[in-house]
């Protein structure tokens, strides 16, 4: 589980790219899952296995337009695509896949879920079309069913999205193999607890925190037996998103607030089986935005505070060697020298140098967030594809 300490920095996405390539060939990784919608990057892995009708990756990442689109619609990723892609085209067996884990895409899924049962089941399509007809009027817009159902002007999809996932769930049960079947019940899963999230979000942040990082960890736990089932060797898996996903929550200021994350659950599920590695850097520029579903710009990122983490490592650091990694896992004296509170900076899709201090740093116990960290000293914004 890889992280990053923005998610606009183009340095985070080439390092990780090159982290992965390597578990990919020397290892024998054999899936990549992504903090993105499951419908738009299953496009993309149906281009890297050169299965989609997609001739250009460029085609592959276009459906990619929901804030933040630059965060996997961008040169870096189009580039880490296209390596998957020519590794697929050099194997037969043990190719590659990349994932979606988040729950966005609810408009999207309920789609994708109605059209796989369109192909397969007439019938049952549609009842699913009419389940989930309670979000017509939201189809291009799930933030706003949320709003209503809290303020009591729409009636809640709950009991139909469940019952809905239910019956995909019943019939994978009996096709455990079949892949296509397996899209769909992702897409059944992502309505479901798509549903809960975007009810909730008007109402808690912290639960809907929780319901999210829980769709991701259920997803993972999903996919695992999914890869496992259908191979002959177990599955591998590499996840890339923030490190507020990735860090054990339990071990920072998250947990003071109730929030646990996807890198918290999976550790307590996989113990030893799972690593979690974090990225800090010290200063550069990033692309973010100042308001949520606003346009991204370019912005300048302060040099860290004064006592924080990338500031211990600025320090650190050398002329010739400003960047380095940081090994806490059977380094137990390193470990200890890093566990003790100290402030770190979060950028996530947001970067607000006003408030910088309030609205993007807090208290971590590094070296048992983290099994390992690499400092970049100086990191640069990404670019998006046009």
């Amino acid at each position: 589980m890889i992280g990053e300490a923005t998610h606009g920095s183009r340095e985070f996405y080439r390092e990780r790219a090159r982290i992965t390539r390597r578990l990919i060939e020397e290892k024998g990784f054999n899936a990549v899952v992504i903090e993105a919608d499951w419908p738009q990057i299953r496009r993309v892995d149906q281009y890297i296995r050169s299965i989609g009708t997609d001739s250009s990756v460029e085609q592959a990442l276009s459906e990619i337009v929901r804030f933040p689109r630059w965060a996997w619609r961008n040169m870096e990723f189009r580039d880490f695509a296209e390596w998957m892609r020519k590794y697929n085209a050099s194997r037969l067996t043990r190719m590659v896949g990349v994932y979606g884990m988040d729950l966005y895409s609810v408009p999207e899924s309920v789609e994708a879920v109605v059209s796989h049962l369109e192909q397969r089941d007439p019938v049952a399509a549609s009842k699913a079309r009419t389940r989930y007809r309670c979000f017509s009027r939201f189809v291009h817009d799930p933030y706003a069913y949320g709003r209503a159902v809290a303020l009591k002007k729409a009636r809640s999809c709950k009991k139909q999205v469940q019952q809905q996932f239910k019956d995909i769930q019943h019939r994978f049960a009996a096709s455990t193999h079949d892949a296509e079947l397996f899209s769909a019940l992702q897409d059944a899963r992502v309505a479901k607890n798509g549903e809960a999230y975007y009810r909730v979000q008007h109402r808690n942040f912290t639960a809907s925190w929780n319901l999210r990082d829980r769709h991701m960890a259920e997803t993972l736990d999903a996919l695992m037996r999914h890869l496992d089932s259908s191979g002959d060797q177990p599955a591998k898996i590499v996840v890339l998103a923030h490190n507020s996903h990735q860090g054990d929550a339990r071990m920072s200021d998250q947990a003071m607030v109730g929030e646990l994350n996807v890198g918290q659950l999976m550790r307590e599920r996989y113990r030893q089986d799972v690593v979690l590695v974090g990225f800090t850097t010290y200063v550069g520029t990033v692309r973010a935005s100042s308001e949520w579903r606003e346009s991204d710009e370019v912005k300048n990122v302060l040099p860290a505070l004064a006592g924080s983490i990338p500031a211990l490592f600025h320090e650190a650091g050398k002329p010739d060697t400003p960047n380095f990694l940081l090994r806490f896992r059977d380094n137990e004296t390193l470990a200890k020298d890093l566990e003790h509170n100290r402030l770190d900076r979060v950028i996530g899709v947001l970067y607000l140098p006003q408030t910088e201090r309030t609205s993007h740093y807090y208290n971590v116990r590094l070296s048992r967030q983290f099994d390992a960290v690499i400092h970049l000293d100086v990191t640069h914004a990404v670019e998006p594809l046009n």
